[in-house]
């Protein structure tokens, strides 16, 4: 996984060109499960994806006593039915990339100088690679980007209605942008992106080999979401408004804060739930100060291990406790005082922690045989997905906790960031 928040401290070194930290969402993620080097390179495939692997064995604990938000939105007609949804009532804003796979030959990877495990952000030598991929070897598109792939991974456990979920992004008008569209409809997401000629559709190219994968990112289109074009728009601020549940991962702090705060705002005013993901330490490191404005509108904030203690250096916490830099984390200052901030830190096979007002807890992941994980890219946008899931329907946060662990523990043991036709999860 990667991922953290920060605030207005000041770092050695001036910050990364914006194409390369973009590229945090697509690739650096998708290396869980393959080391700490993707973090290092700070780049991200399949979008701002793929935290660590949340399916290993560890030991159980008792189950705690359910915590809600309150005041209950929409209330169960009976003690277990769940309420019907309306559609348009999760919002997702981020950065959309279209996933291109395909098993590939050896010489494919010596052509464009890629090694079989690797993740990087595309360079000039790479300009022809994606269409060469598409026209030499049989391909599978899917929708995705860290927060469209939550978003969809929420809709998969939602089920119906269709259109739940709603998700803004930047594409281009091109045939890539077009099999994004449908890729998107496919999973039911009521897709509305920001079409623009300037910039190609942003793209991550899997190439596999035998076990291996070779990830590369090409952000393009996904860095060039305007608010005054698209989100302003009268129709599409309605899809906004119409939200009750709101998820942004923290890579789009690279692209459109403002955007961000608009929607924060709004959903803080209106006593809505308001969510950020911290999405890699180097958010916390270079975009301290745009994300320690829209922190105050905050209501859940993800995170994993990595990330968690990159946000408690920034905030000079001075603990490398991840329970006590969750407990800081919540107490941090809040616009809507109606709703205490939860945090959720995931740890890989370790157990995922969370904070609320009055506690700290620690819940065990769905244990996995080590044999059946096949690919930890998108692990940790599949856990938000499960939680927004059940958040939507005001369940209990332990529920929401459970939605999470069951939908990464299906996707770790699927190629990329894909699922089954329905859920299992009862």
């Amino acid at each position: 996984m990667a991922a953290a928040g920060g605030g207005d401290w000041q770092v050695a070194g001036p910050p990364p060109p914006p194409p390369q930290l973009e590229a945090a969402q697509s690739v650096s993620r998708a290396a869980v499960g393959r080391g700490r080097e993707a973090e290092r390179l700070g780049v991200a495939c399949r979008g701002d994806g793929g935290r660590r692997s949340l399916g290993s064995p560890c030991c159980p604990l008792p189950p705690p006593p359910p915590v809600r938000f309150e005041p209950r939105r929409i209330p169960p007609s009976d003690s277990t039915a769940m309420p019907t949804l309306s559609e348009n009532v999760l919002f997702g804003m981020g950065n959309p990339l279209l996933d291109i796979c395909a098993v590939v030959d050896k010489d494919f990877l010596d052509k464009y100088g890629l090694k079989p495990n690797d993740q990087i952000l595309a360079e000039e030598k790479h300009k022809e690679l994606f269409e060469e991929l598409v026209k030499k070897f049989k391909v599978e598109y899917h929708a995705g980007g860290s927060t469209q792939n939550s978003v969809k991974v929420a809709q998969w456990m939602i089920q119906s209605p269709y259109k739940a979920a709603t998700f803004f992004g930047c594409i281009g008008t091109d045939k890539f942008g077009a099999i994004l569209k449908k890729k998107a409809e496919e999973a039911h997401v009521d897709a509305h992106y920001y079409e623009q000629s300037e910039e190609p559709t942003g793209t991550c190219a899997a190439c596999i080999t035998s076990d291996n994968r070779s990830l590369v990112a090409n952000l393009a289109a996904a860095n060039c979401y305007k608010k005054e074009k698209h989100l302003d728009i009268e129709k599409n601020w309605n899809l906004v408004e119409k939200a009750q549940v709101y998820y942004i991962a923290g890579f789009f702090l690279t692209v459109s804060p403002e955007s961000i705060l608009k929607v924060a705002s709004q959903a803080s005013a209106n006593n809505k739930i308001f969510t950020l993901n911290l999405s890699a330490p180097f958010i916390s490191q270079f975009y301290k100060e745009p994300m320690m404005k829209v922190l105050p509108y905050v209501d859940v904030l993800f995170g994993n291990e990595t990330e968690a203690a990159t946000f408690a250096r920034a905030q000079g916490f001075e603990t490398e406790d991840i329970k006590e830099i969750a407990r800081k984390a919540q107490a941090l200052p809040k616009a809507n005082l109606k709703r205490q901030r939860v945090v959720v830190f995931t740890q890989g096979k370790e157990d995922t922690i969370m904070a609320t007002e009055n506690e700290v807890r620690a819940f065990p992941v769905l244990i996995s045989d080590q044999s059946e994980i096949v690919d930890t890219n998108g692990a940790g946008d599949a856990f938000v997905g499960g939680f927004l899931s059940q958040l939507v329907y005001d369940r209990p946060l332990t529920e929401c906790i459970r939605a999470g662990h069951y939908a990464a523990s299906v996707i770790i043991k699927r190629s990329g960031c894909t699922f089954p036709e329905k859920p299992d999860f009862h």
